[in-house]
């Protein structure tokens, strides 16, 4: 069966090619503004701390006192 005249029958294809496309422009965008802000997670290698390195921050913000410090220490240690 023939699909229409020439370059006619590509048309489909060639709008599946530019929605990927803008897909894929999209998704690096989003990638490289969670890379830069650090909200990237584990898998991007960047803000992974450990569990005592956020209560030293708590505690250095005066979030928890220093039993609570102490023992957040204790319990992970």
């Amino acid at each position: 069966m023939y699909w229409g005249d020439g370059m006619m029958g590509w048309w489909g294809l060639g709008f599946v090619f530019f929605i990927l496309f803008w897909v894929a422009v999209i998704w690096f965008i989003v990638w490289i503004v969670r890379r830069a802000t650090g909200k990237g997670g584990p898998c991007m290698g960047m803000g992974t701390k450990s569990a005592l390195d956020i209560a030293k921050e708590r505690y250095a913000k005066g979030e928890i006192t220093k039993e609570q410090f102490d023992q957040i220490k204790k319990d992970i240690v």
